[in-house]
């Protein structure tokens, strides 16, 4: 077991109890706070939000044959979540992290302790974040690691690489100028820096012995202050994590090859590939093969997707550099000027290791993505012409306490929908934007029934109809859809629970491209298990926690719940 803490937190940690007495398992304890002056670009010290006194908060690594427990202190002056991405939660939705929807957020000075059960079906790369108030934007982020009693692949080292795009104002202030109404054209708010740096057995790796970076972050390295330490002739797995909150990015290795084996957790038959390109959230495993000669340390790159901008800003250097070490007194290699050929991983033509048949679909739920001048004068996102609102009672409580009433739609808001348990869902996505978006379905892994390039094409070349019977389609939980594209993700609605499906562009998130998926409420009653401290923390927020979306025990009575605005008409 591993704890990272400070001295002067223990007094607030000691409060907290232990879950495992027993031992079995593994039990953290993080304190989030604000920590002042982080620079890890260099550029510009800003606080940002970390734990237990450090930043970037430590990796995460355990078994999934164990219990996994976080005990999370919130020290920040506003409500905070952690959501740990793409871990099912099987029978504890409440579990998930998500403010407002599955939990009422942890109070200033209390504390959540978060159960991850132990689940066979899950291993590979995920991370861990807040779902509340956009605060992974200031910091709070973190790679996870789950690990099966065996690999499917073997190699010699095993690395995580941490990529992100990094701000140097603060979310709340960035987040008030997008959604104003001197920002009616919707400009997203442009990365300051992009970031890259590197984890190993629960530790981040430290500076070149070179340099000499300075404040909270002077122990880890970042971007040209890190490299990773290769060996001649040994194969490495690099797990690459988007951490960011807008950019993709394109990753390389200069004279190395890559093999992808994994993505979001499925491992995947070896797919070579020059160039990988990662949206937000997403993560991909690759083998590389060190070289057989120590005379050249080489360039890692891992440049953002500046097509996804408005404008970029003459200050801003959209290409991240890192480096692999084979011999620290040797010069970095230099090769010869020669263009990069950018283009998406093709992550429908991978092929899982573990066979699973594509259902026949029972249910569709057919979403279109606009983004439109609002009523009230700002930039709003929407699928299929509304905005998501977040309901006065977290959806979970409301299907927990609506008894039988709780399998009526209407009972939640506009953006969601109830479905049966075992249905098999076609979430047919329509990108009708300029931009593309990383879409991330919670509690569930979908699998990628088929793609179009030209959603409003008839030629089938451009929007193909979905093949049935495909024996095994690639199932991952954050997909990327271009402009104009679409994507038909398919999946069956055995976790009973209530799952937000997202843009995972953080500022989209906030403008509204959000809908929920109430999945068996019935069931979810049936197992019902919620500790009494959600319900106590929702009384400490003066949150309601009982009735329809609204907090009314009706079906039909949803007044005072926040609805618009709405498009102006054309």
């Amino acid at each position: 077991m591993w704890v990272t803490a400070v001295a002067s937190l223990m007094p607030v940690l000691a409060l907290v109890s232990p879950v495992l007495a027993d031992g079995g398992g593994q039990e953290i304890w993080w304190n989030i706070s604000w920590i002042d002056n982080a620079n890890p670009d260099g550029l510009h010290p800003r606080r940002v939000i970390g734990v237990n006194g450090k930043w970037p908060p430590p990796p995460v690594s355990f078994q999934n044959s164990e219990l996994f427990v976080v005990h999370a202190t919130n020290s920040l002056d506003q409500v905070t979540s952690l959501h740990h991405h793409g871990l099912f939660f099987n029978s504890t939705t409440w579990m998930d992290g998500v403010f407002g929807i599955t939990q009422c957020g942890i109070p200033s000075g209390q504390t959540f302790t978060y159960q991850i059960p132990a689940d066979p079906t899950e291993w590979g790369s995920y991370w861990v974040h807040s779902h509340a108030y956009g605060q992974y934007v200031d910091g709070l982020r973190s790679p996870v690691t789950v690990h099966p009693p065996k690999e499917a692949y073997s190699y010699d080292g095993d690395f995580t690489v941490v990529l992100g795009d990094w701000y140097h104002t603060e979310q709340n202030t960035l987040l008030a100028s997008y959604l104003s109404t001197s920002n009616p054209q919707g400009i997203e708010p442009i990365p300051d820096s992009g970031l890259i740096y590197f984890a190993q057995h629960g530790s981040y790796l430290p500076p070149r012995p070179d340099t000499h970076p300075t404040g909270p972050t002077s122990a880890v390295g970042f971007n040209e202050n890190a490299t990773l330490p290769f060996v001649p002739g040994k194969t490495y797995r690099l797990r690459i994590l988007n951490s960011g909150a807008f950019a993709s990015f394109y990753f390389w290795i200069e004279g190395h090859n890559m093999t992808i084996i994994e993505a979001d957790g499925t491992d995947v038959q070896e797919s070579p590939i020059d160039v990988l390109s990662v949206a937000v959230a997403q993560r991909y495993s690759v083998l590389v093969t060190a070289r057989n000669d120590t005379s050249y340390n080489w360039a890692i790159h891992a440049n953002m997707m500046t097509s996804m901008f408005d404008v970029v800003p003459p200050k801003l250097n959209p290409n991240i550099t890192s480096s692999v070490t084979y011999n620290p007194s040797a010069p970095l290699a230099k090769l010869p000027p020669h263009k990069v050929d950018y283009h998406d991983v093709d992550d429908a033509a991978l092929i899982p290791l573990q066979v699973s048949p594509l259902p026949k679909a029972t249910k569709t739920v057919d979403l279109e993505v606009l983004f439109s001048l609002m009523t009230d004068g700002t930039n709003r996102a929407m699928f299929n012409n509304i905005t998501f609102n977040f309901p006065l009672v977290p959806t979970v409580f409301s299907a927990l306490s609506l008894e039988s009433n709780a399998t009526v739609q209407r009972a939640y808001t506009p953006n969601s929908f109830v479905l049966n348990h075992f249905d098999v869902v076609d979430l047919i996505i329509k990108n009708g934007d300029t931009g593309g978006h990383p879409f991330h379905l919670h509690g569930h892994k979908f699998m990628i029934a088929g793609r179009a390039a030209n959603y409003t094409s008839t030629d089938p070349t451009q929007n193909p109809p979905v093949v049935e019977r495909q024996a095994n389609p690639m199932r991952r939980d954050t997909i990327f859809i271009e402009a104009g594209a679409s994507a038909t993700l398919r999946f069956v609605a055995d976790n009973p629970g209530v799952w937000f499906m997202h843009c995972h562009i953080e500022w989209h998130l906030e403008a509204g491209l959000v809908v929920e998926f109430i999945e068996a409420p019935l069931s979810i009653q049936q197992h019902n298990d919620v500790p009494q401290f959600m319900y106590n923390q929702c009384r400490t927020d003066g949150t309601p926690y009982s009735g329809n979306a609204a907090g009314h025990a009706s079906t039909t009575d949803l007044s005072g719940l926040p609805l618009g605005p709405y498009p102006v008409s054309s």
